[in-house]
């Protein structure tokens, strides 16, 4: 099964890490942020793998090459322009027979794609998202109020969500609901909903992590640091 990889993005928020390095490419624990991606993807037994790219593409095409050194087979679909999520893969529009994933070059997770998969397949659907189920606590007590008067408090609640991860599974039909250098949350769902198309979900609570802001990638810099030192204290 082939899976697209996002890795096109310029990842402007993480500057000035990303003047010299793609955010994909960004190091932790040794290895870039696209590899753990890569390896995850692995681990479910999907090796055919279609890489977009664009900004500062050379450091991505020089590391992974081919794929065959991470056991995979990789090309790539190089950028001139911003394409956007739905907009990287349209140009596979024909080209794609059977169900396909897209996952994001710069998310850590630990989602089990062939679970997913498998959820994807028995649902008959047209798409399945894979959404992250987070409690966000507040940080005020909430009044519940009913004409004029205060019928319930809750201190501190907590706010159930379900975030997407941007992790989908696509049957090759899908391309007729997308234009060029759309989105897939903002124009191809809403899109798919407006037509009656189902759209399975995915639900899961295990690992998921978008660095996002150089707050986020500095943390996580110390926390593989902290978890490399630990191995060599056991070791």
């Amino acid at each position: 099964m082939r899976v697209f990889v996002l890795a096109g993005g310029e990842g402007t928020r993480l500057r000035p890490y990303t003047y010299s390095a793609p955010k994909p490419m960004l190091m932790l624990g040794g290895k870039p942020i696209l590899q753990y991606v890569l390896e995850n993807l692995k681990r479910a037994g999907l090796k055919d793998i279609v890489l977009t790219v664009g900004y500062k593409h050379e450091a991505i095409t020089s590391h992974f090459g081919d794929g065959s050194r991470f056991g995979m087979k990789i090309e790539y679909s190089v950028e001139k322009e911003k394409l956007n999520t739905a907009g990287s893969i349209a140009r596979y529009r024909g080209k794609v027979k059977e169900t396909f994933a897209v996952v994001m070059g710069d998310h850590l997770t630990d989602i089990d794609m062939a679970d997913m998969h498998k959820s994807h397949k028995k649902s008959g659907a047209i798409a399945t998202i894979a959404l992250y189920h987070a409690k966000t606590p507040l940080e005020y007590g909430v009044a519940k109020v009913e004409g004029g008067k205060v019928v319930g408090f809750a201190e501190k609640p907590l706010l159930e969500h379900d975030y997407n991860t941007a992790i989908y599974f696509f049957e090759p039909e899908i391309f007729d609901y997308i234009r060029e250098k759309e989105d897939f949350s903002k124009d191809v769902f809403p899109r798919l909903l407006a037509a009656n198309k189902a759209i399975n979900a995915y639900l899961f609570d295990g690992v998921w992590f978008d660095i996002g802001r150089v707050s986020d990638y500095e943390r996580f810099v110390e926390l593989f640091s902290l978890m490399r030192f630990m191995r060599e204290l056991e070791g």
